[in-house]
């Protein structure tokens, strides 16, 4: 074990700054000799990732606890404070894991410490509605505390600047330097939470701003009679695993006239501890195993869940006697298309249109924007990106006109009062899209398939492998660099074409030459096959896991045929990913 590490943890658990009750955990683990623990929570400084930083609770430089949460709030102050501008302000919401509330109100503090007017939500909300809060209150930043659909041992914080996106360059790696130069806690300003609302530098925010966000939601419905008229015909069930999403979600859906709701009691309430799931995560078929018992009891047409900030939307439905579960790519395909149609069908898609997704996300998205005539902007991983190409598109070419936002991790945007993926507004425009296709007769796999018929078919798998602490990140370091330096001609027996390495910013093609890359620097890797296939890996910025993204396409055959070479294919290439991370 490395001196340091046990040099820091003594430091920590000698340091009177600390409350006693924290600088005991630290001791004890001291006195018991601890070395792995020790090792794991002080061999470096919490970092700030895609636009925060997450992390397991717990005291210790590399742990969340609310004297990192006051860091970070410091370091974004500084930032704040750089832009030279008069009436500072920052919004604040948070969801329901443990300790949420606490760092959020430790946040609003440390912003009103700094002279910086804090607007903070008197009950637990989701990201939407702190992106909505910064744009509405004309905020220089924001914050979410929140570990998003992580394990209950997690938290975190994710940082939104003026244009209520996730921060961006420079403003995050001014604030990463921020956050590095803070080196004794006791120096960061901070104000009791209680003196700070009589100062009027702290203030809560509640009925007012959010009925504003849910009419721009409810501005966004495109059939609003049938909503309306038939909205009951549509039987949902809803889970918001214990998170934020049960009061907005159900809201959202009523203020439109889909009423016909059910929940899950059991996971109605929020709870840090999500006790009824491993992880609160709507991306996985387990999340949504009480949603989808119930939607099979009570004949529902759809089950959704959301995770605990809100951000993410998984969906299951019932088709032949099977449970299927949509992938984030087919639902973003579902929503993107139903958007076009309608529009279309109203004489309504505005000029110089443009929809915004990711270099993971489904090609076959790309083909059904230009069947309508919309640009496709493609962006790195993560939302902030695709939000950072808004505002780009915005102050540059402001004649042109947004219509959608989405990523295949389950994250998606049909409106622009709100700058990162927002399940609120996504849970009414699924449930609208689902009913239109049911008073036409058809579910949403159905749906899909028709789709497929008329642009074609794409498959796309992601395969997560997790790899934990130290140990972990040097195993994901390997990996990639296993695959940065892939020499061979064919891989999983694939003709490689081209391989884009978006960290040295450069493509390298199959006949030796290198053209440049244009997108901001990032560690991903990029295969494009002969056939037009693609594989791409990529380590995650807030979790201890690599991503393999598999992107098929096929094009001889019928549908049935399609699906079948695409499953047999994919099964090839996550044999091989596995077999090559397990070697690294």
């Amino acid at each position: 074990m490395q001196t340091s590490s046990l040099d820091r943890a003594k430091q920590w658990a000698s340091n009177a700054y600390f409350a006693e009750a924290d600088r005991q955990e630290i001791q004890d683990l001291i006195d018991q000799e601890d070395h792995n623990e020790i090792e794991e929570r002080f061999y470096k400084d919490l970092e700030f990732g895609t636009g925060g930083m997450r992390s397991v609770l717990g005291q210790g430089n590399n742990r969340i606890n609310k004297y990192n949460i006051r860091k970070a709030t410091h370091a974004v102050a500084l930032e704040i404070k750089n832009t030279g501008e008069d009436n500072l302000r920052a919004a604040i919401s948070y969801d329901s894991r443990r300790f949420s509330f606490e760092f959020a109100k430790e946040a609003a503090s440390v912003f009103a410490a700094n002279g910086i007017k804090a607007f903070i939500y008197k009950r637990l909300n989701p990201v939407s509605l702190v992106s909505f809060a910064i744009r509405h209150h004309k905020c220089q930043a924001g914050v979410m505390v929140t570990a998003s659909h992580n394990p209950p041992d997690y938290n975190g914080f994710k940082v939104f600047w003026s244009d209520g996106a996730q921060v961006t360059p420079p403003n995050d790696s001014n604030i990463i330097n921020h956050f590095n130069d803070i080196q004794d806690y006791s120096l960061i300003p901070h104000l009791d939470f209680e003196e700070g609302i009589k100062k009027g530098l702290i203030e809560w925010m509640g009925e007012e701003t959010e009925s504003l966000y849910y009419n721009t939601i409810k501005e966004k419905c495109l059939t609003p009679e049938l909503c309306q008229e038939r909205g009951r015909e549509l039987n949902i069930i809803y889970t918001a695993l214990h998170g934020t999403g049960l009061h907005c979600c159900t809201r959202a859906l009523e203020q439109i006239g889909l009423t016909n709701i059910k929940t899950v009691p059991e996971q109605d309430r929020p709870d840090g501890n999500f006790p009824t799931v491993s992880s609160p995560n709507p991306e996985n078929p387990e999340a949504l195993s009480m949603a989808v018992a119930l939607m099979k009891k009570e004949k529902g047409d759809l089950a959704l869940g959301t995770d605990p900030d809100t951000d993410r939307v998984g969906v299951a439905l019932q088709h032949e006697g099977q449970t299927h579960y949509l992938n984030g790519n087919q639902i973003g395909l579902l929503m993107l298309h139903y958007i076009l149609v309608q529009l279309k069908e109203k004489n309504a898609i505005p000029s110089d249109p443009y929809f915004v997704k990711t270099i993971v996300t489904t090609e076959l998205q790309t083909i059904v924007a230009n069947a309508f005539g919309v640009a496709t902007e493609n962006t790195l991983t993560g939302f902030k990106w695709i939000c950072g190409r808004m505002k780009e598109i915005e102050e540059t070419h402001p004649e042109k006109n947004f219509i959608f936002g989405t990523e295949e991790s389950f994250g998606y945007l049909n409106h622009d009062s709100v700058r990162d993926k927002d399940g609120v507004a996504s849970i009414a425009l699924l449930c609208e899209l689902a009913l239109y296709h049911k008073s036409r007769g058809f579910n949403l796999l159905q749906a899909l398939d028709q789709i497929y018929e008329q642009y074609g078919f794409s498959s796309e798998e992601l395969l997560s492998l997790n790899y934990y602490g130290k140990e972990g990140a040097e195993k994901i370091s390997r990996i990639m660099d296993k695959f940065r330096h892939f020499e061979a001609q064919t891989l999983c027996g694939q003709e490689i074409a081209s391989l884009a390495d978006y960290q040295a910013q450069s493509i390298r093609h199959q006949n030796g030459d290198t053209t440049k890359l244009e997108l901001p620097q990032s560690n991903v890797l990029g295969f494009t096959f002969a056939s037009g296939n693609k594989l791409f890996l990529r380590p995650s910025g807030t979790e201890p896991k690599i991503k393999f993204y598999i992107m098929i396409q096929e094009t001889e055959g019928s549908l049935q045929e399609k699906k079948a070479k695409a499953s047999q294919l994919t099964a090839e290439f996550l044999t091989f990913l596995k077999a090559q991370a397990e070697e690294a």
